[in-house]
């Protein structure tokens, strides 16, 4: 495998033969963004890979694109306010329809609709269905770029995708204004591969026990205080439930602030390095696949105080660090037969060196170095872009992407890795 740039998009138009969309449901939530008209080619590429798509629409979806323009493209009667319950078994479509999806796209997700389904609200065939439905969600956002870096919208997301839904683009271009900025909604290409990962990323990891760390480690300075970093655990929790759904056993051992919920896997909440070290160690005999998306503190208080400091008693403060266990080295040391090893460099500068340095000093089988200075930081945000290096000089760079997809991309990797002959030592 050469130095790759293709990201995740379509190859010649077409994505790659085993896109695991073949046979399965799709129902499209069309809303009334301008957007709207790339939607007919998203329905055409999603029948390409050979998904069955159904449409939903709100009204002002309606006023965008004719209902009778996506059933024919879709092969399916589509939902929409004016059709009320005509052609449900049930009488109530939206319980048919979340019955029969097994993925829902929303495309455009406008702010309106983003602020409805955070909300819970169910008053359309949109919201109902999707209400009713516990399938995977991916919200494909469009809106003009103070709409889309409002706080309001920003907090409904974080809501949404504290229960599970995923996001691709939206990108910087061109709006619907005339005004250039973020909020363009991704192209099919995009959506398309999203779904296919979101869907069927393959059972390659099935059985295979993965272990992540995530989050960045918090050092006491009192009961109240600490030393930290900027790090919010996204990352380590997209590779985590990527991991799930490719079949492996996963455990997230995580420090971030506020750990979110892991259906099916075992998440380990910790707080300081050492804490995220014995939760390692006690898991690293039966681990496969271990990945080390933690921002660990490199330093501790050597001995935390007690009682809580108080400005007043102290004009001013000295604080003596000491060094922190170097997790990632201390694990690759004690690495079981056929454990393989995915490390992280989080630098703000010469990242591919500095990535290289690191791969080389801790033995890792493949090493993700990202940049975490200037506007595109992966730290603390839902984007990233890296490159990921391997001991023997190759790379494959991972454009600037939703936080999901670079995930789902490493695991790619990495279960090439587990494939391969040898157990990683000769990393080291």
């Amino acid at each position: 495998m050469g130095t790759s740039h293709e990201g995740f998009g379509c190859h010649n138009g077409r994505m790659m033969e085993g896109s695991g969309l073949a046979g399965r449901r799709v129902l499209l939530h069309v809303c009334g963004g301008i957007a709207a008209v790339k939607v007919p080619s998203l329905i055409t590429a999603l029948r390409q890979e050979g998904a069955e798509v159904r449409v939903a629409m709100t009204a002002a979806a309606t006023s965008f694109i004719s209902p009778l323009a996506l059933q024919a493209l879709s092969g399916h009667p589509v939902a929409h306010p004016g059709r009320g319950g005509a052609g449900s078994e049930s009488g109530m479509p939206h319980v048919d329809l979340a019955q029969w999806a097994e993925a829902h796209l929303v495309v455009p997700a406008t702010a309106s609709t983003i602020a409805r389904l955070a909300c819970g609200l169910a008053d359309d065939i949109v919201s109902a269905t999707l209400l009713a439905s516990r399938d995977p969600l991916l919200l494909a956002p469009a809106m003009e770029t103070g709409m889309w870096e409002s706080p309001a919208t920003q907090a409904n997301l974080q809501t949404l995708r504290g229960r599970g839904a995923h996001l691709v683009g939206p990108a910087s271009g061109r709006l619907a204004s005339g005004h250039v900025g973020m909020g363009r909604m991704a192209e099919p290409g995009e959506i398309v591969e999203a779904a296919r990962l979101l869907l069927e990323p393959g059972r390659e990891l099935q059985g295979v026990v993965v272990l992540v760390t995530a989050g960045g480690t918090r050092e006491p300075i009192d009961p109240v205080r600490y030393l930290g970093n900027r790090s919010s655990g996204r990352m380590g929790t997209e590779l985590a439930r990527a991991a799930l759904r490719r079949g492996a056993e996963v455990h997230l051992v995580t420090a971030a602030a506020l750990p979110e919920q892991l259906p099916g896997g075992e998440l380990v909440p910790v707080e300081t390095a050492s804490q995220m070290l014995d939760a390692c160690l006690e898991r690293l005999p039966r681990t496969r696949l271990l990945v080390m998306a933690a921002a660990v503190a490199d330093y501790r208080l050597a001995k935390p105080f007690e009682q809580k400091l108080h400005r007043a008693e102290h004009e001013a403060l000295d604080l003596h660090l000491e060094p922190n266990p170097d997790l990632l080295q201390e694990l690759v040391a004690r690495r079981p037969e056929g454990l393989r090893v995915v490390g992280f460099a989080a630098e703000t500068e010469d990242v591919r060196s500095r990535g290289r340095d690191k791969l080389r000093r801790k033995g890792c089988d493949l090493l993700v170095a990202n940049p975490v200075a200037g506007p595109r930081s992966a730290m603390g945000g839902d984007w990233s872009e890296a490159v990921v290096l391997y001991p023997d000089g190759r790379e494959v760079e991972l454009p600037w992407s939703p936080k999901s997809l670079i995930a789902g991309r490493i695991l790619d990797l990495a279960a090439e890795l587990l494939s391969s002959p040898g157990d990683g030592s000769e990393a080291s």
